[in-house]
């Protein structure tokens, strides 16, 4: 009994593994519907694996949960993306500030770590520039986690760590090519820099800009799409 137990939770945490990263991605485009026999058979689960997953994911506001009408992926919007990156800066910036007060030596070597890989990591999926690569997504997660490692606030950094999630799928929707391209590897190397000087401010204003770039980057992108519908 406790073997088929445990096998179940195995096929639920795979799902939810499974259901997450595509709905971070926007492989599961927002607003989009589910359809519980179909993901159940895409990913070689039950459907009860399948929703309990949904219903784990809208726990965390990834999917929305409809009355009678099953799940979909969590929509989006402008005064939505608006809201969270002001947010997301205010709260980032305070756990940033945390770690450059506290940080160690170890805090440092992991910066320059996360920042060589995805440095090293390419962000364009081969053959296809219109989207972000998994393996380039988790560095730069981790990159940024890195940077508010030291963070002295476990909420604070739980808070941050869901803010950036949220963030994320906004992010992929920028993927497609815009006619002015922004050089992330400057601003990543920019940002980290002045992080391991201990300059506060500076830190944390280009953390500002960063976060606000993606935020107009896909404002501009969803204002072109709308122009050509």
């Amino acid at each position: 009994m406790l073997e088929v137990v445990g096998k179940e939770r195995n096929l639920t945490e795979a799902a939810y593994v499974t259901l997450r990263a595509d709905l971070l991605s926007c492989r599961l485009r927002p607003g989009e519907k589910l359809n519980i026999g179909q993901l159940a058979t895409q990913i070689g689960v039950s459907l009860g694996a399948v929703r309990e997953a949904l219903s784990r994911l809208t726990s965390e506001g990834l999917v929305t949960a409809e009355m009678n009408r099953g799940f979909r992926a969590a929509p989006v919007s402008e005064i939505d993306l608006l809201d969270l990156t002001s947010t997301r800066m205010e709260l980032e910036t305070a756990c940033l500030r945390r770690s450059i007060k506290s940080g160690g030596v170890e805090w440092e070597t992991a910066i320059v770590a996360a920042h060589h890989r995805m440095s090293r990591t390419p962000e364009r999926v081969e053959n296809d520039a219109s989207r972000i690569s998994d393996a380039w997504a988790e560095a730069h997660r981790e990159f940024h986690a890195a940077l508010v490692s030291a963070c002295d606030s476990a909420w604070r950094t739980r808070l941050r760590d869901f803010l950036y999630d949220q963030t994320e799928r906004y992010r992929r929707l920028s993927a497609p090519a815009l006619p002015r391209e922004r050089n992330l590897d400057s601003e990543h190397r920019a940002l980290m820099d002045a992080t391991l000087s201990r300059d506060e401010e500076l830190a944390c204003r280009l953390l500002c800009e960063h976060l606000r770039a993606t935020s107009d980057r896909v404002r501009t992108l969803a204002g072109a799409q709308a122009a050509q519908t």
